[in-house]
């Protein structure tokens, strides 16, 4: 009993770091949050009790619901796009590729990068007057003036192609661990019955990726939904409110820094936003989690 209690008190000792760091930085502020929901509280002054009309604001809210729908768009287009790219990407890597190593270092970089230095980079590039993209429309005639790829009808087009570039890698070396977690046996046992590779693309490595695929999926669905960094430093949510997402919109209300938002801090209703927010993300990913369970009883 006391060689148990001893090997306690030193596990305990060597977690103590994290633990205080989690309770610091995770649960003193979702208490925090928790309790100001309910107030009207603008960061000084004495909290005023409203019960629930931060949550009933919250319903009324037109300009938070459009940032909902923002996010879905957002969200389902770097989906779309990312997740095919990715798993090609791996298939052809974990061939026999010569400088495959090398290739998987230059994909998976933009992981890396500061999200600061991505969304400067791609302002420059698709900037409206001197962008490199309109430079090199313009100059193969493809278009006869620039293009505003951060107006109204291209903006969001352009976020999800920045989005995109940052999240490939990512997934691809993903589904790269997966692929190599494939029995080679299987491949071969196909080959000898004369199946090609369209076949045991189809037959083997999908089913035998599944497990890998479904976690690379749920995964992609969350940091989709609550991607606002590059969305802030591009257009800050604009024009009108056109690439305004959830985090985004919450993030003005408790820092509200951005042009076109209060200049005084709304932690009160900031923080219903915020708890309403995360249901609607735990709704999104409790649904995959039912639907990917329910798939795999079936298959």
């Amino acid at each position: 009993m006391n060689l148990k209690w001893k090997r306690f008190g030193e596990n305990s000792l060597f977690l103590s770091p994290s633990i205080i760091l989690t309770a610091v930085l995770g649960v003193y502020p979702l208490i925090w949050m928790l309790r100001y929901m309910f107030y009207d509280y603008v960061g000084y002054g004495e909290p005023l009790f409203i019960g629930l009309e931060n949550f009933r604001r919250v319903m009324r809210d037109g300009l938070f619901w459009e940032s909902v729908g923002n996010t879905f768009i957002y969200a389902g287009g770097k989906l779309v796009i990312t997740l095919p790219i990715s798993l090609l990407l791996a298939v052809i890597l974990n061939g026999k590729l010569r400088g495959g190593n090398l290739l998987r270092g230059i994909y998976f970089m933009p992981t890396i990068i500061s999200t600061a230095v991505i969304s400067v980079v791609f302002y420059t590039i698709f900037n409206s007057y001197n962008g490199m993209v309109n430079t090199a429309l313009m100059k193969l005639n493809l278009v006869s003036q620039p293009v505003d790829w951060l107006g109204t009808k291209y903006a969001m087009f352009t976020l999800i192609l920045v989005a995109v570039w940052g999240a490939v890698g990512n997934y691809m070396l993903l589904f790269l661990a997966g692929l190599q977690g494939i029995p080679q046996d299987l491949y071969e046992s196909a080959s000898i019955d004369g199946a090609n590779a369209g076949r045991k693309f189809w037959n083997i490595t999908l089913p035998m990726l599944a497990p890998v695929a479904q976690l690379v999926i749920m995964l992609a669905i969350i940091a989709s939904l609550k991607g606002y960094e590059s969305i802030m430093l591009i257009t800050e949510g604009g024009p009108i409110g056109k690439t305004e997402v959830m985090y985004l919109y919450l993030y003005k209300l408790l820092f509200p820094v951005a042009t076109g938002m209060p200049v005084e801090q709304q932690l009160g209703y900031g923080s219903a936003v915020g708890f309403v927010t995360a249901v609607i993300v735990g709704a999104i990913t409790g649904l995959y989690f039912l639907l990917s369970r329910k798939m795999n009883k079936m298959y």
